[in-house]
This record gives structure tokens, C-alpha cells and sequence, in this order.
């Protein structure tokens, strides 16, 4: 039985860029770390990849965790930073904020680029952006009644 999503995982250049990035900016926690050299057939047997070599970072904000991949073997193939959201596999993950404007202007003054100002769809605002990673991120602001609580 599925009981829920766990996390969403990234393939990111350097775990500690982007570490700092999503606890300094987005205030995600550190929950666990962990990295190997080559010396994880286990690993291997799960990923489905062979004499892998990897740093990872689980993360955790509210009741959301992201995963953070920073592989050095195999060598890693970069995304081009400018996919559309359209294209298949995961296309973005979505923040939930209070006070869109103002996570968008902190956001955007710490560095993330957005593809324009918030936009108002009558009882809730969105925009997707990207981290420094090309990563696409949604932060949106839905009705009163949808909310999660405080945490």
C-alpha cells in the first residue's frame, strides 16, 4: 500500500552549493548525510548503476523532503539549465508560500531566476523559477482553505 510521496530527488553539480542554497535560502534542514567512493555494491544494486561514487543530503521543510545527488561516478551528463517544463520526467517541484510577493522578491535577491512576477488566478498566485542548478521550482500560494498549517 502507498502511503504517501517521500521526497523528490536532484541531481545537482556540487552538494555543497547546493546545500547551502536550499537550507540558507529556502530553509530546508539537513536530516541526513551520507557519500561513497566505488565501495557500494549495494548502492549499486538499488540505483541500478555500476561502481557508483556519490555524495547525498536529504533535506527536510515542513512535511517535504528533497534529496540532493552530487555524482561523480558515473560521470554525470549536465541538463541543459533552459528545459522547458513541458519536456518528459519531472519538470518542477512546487514550493507552497504565504506572501508570494515577498518570497519572490527573497528569492529573487538571493539569486533565482523566474520566468516573471507572480501571476493571480483569481483565489491563488504562481511562478515557476529555477535554482542555481537549472532546477525548475514552482512557488505558489494557493486559496485560504487549501493552506497547510503553520509548522
Amino acid at each position: 500500500m502507498i502511503v504517501g510521496l517521500h521526497h523528490v530527488a536532484l541531481s545537482i553539480p556540487d552538494i555543497k552549493a547546493a546545500i547551502e542554497f536550499y537550507s540558507g535560502v529556502l530553509g530546508f534542514e539537513v536530516v541526513q548525510q551520507a557519500g561513497w567512493n566505488r565501495d557500494f555494491p549495494l548502492a549499486d544494486k538499488a540505483i541500478g548503476l555500476k561502481d557508483t561514487a556519490a555524495q547525498m543530503a536529504m533535506m527536510k521543510l515542513g512535511n517535504a523532503y528533497i534529496e540532493l545527488w552530487q555524482y561523480e561516478n558515473p560521470p554525470p551528463q549536465p541538463k541543459d539549465g533552459d528545459y522547458p517544463p513541458s519536456d518528459h520526467g519531472i519538470s518542477h517541484f512546487c514550493l507552497q508560500v504565504r506572501d508570494i510577493q515577498a518570497e519572490y522578491d527573497r528569492l529573487s535577491a538571493a539569486g533565482m531566476t523566474f520566468v516573471g512576477p507572480p501571476q493571480d488566478f483569481g483565489e491563488s498566485w504562481a511562478v515557476y523559477g529555477r535554482d542555481p542548478f537549472g532546477n525548475i521550482i514552482e512557488i505558489y500560494e494557493p486559496p485560504q482553505e487549501l493552506n497547510l498549517p503553520n509548522m
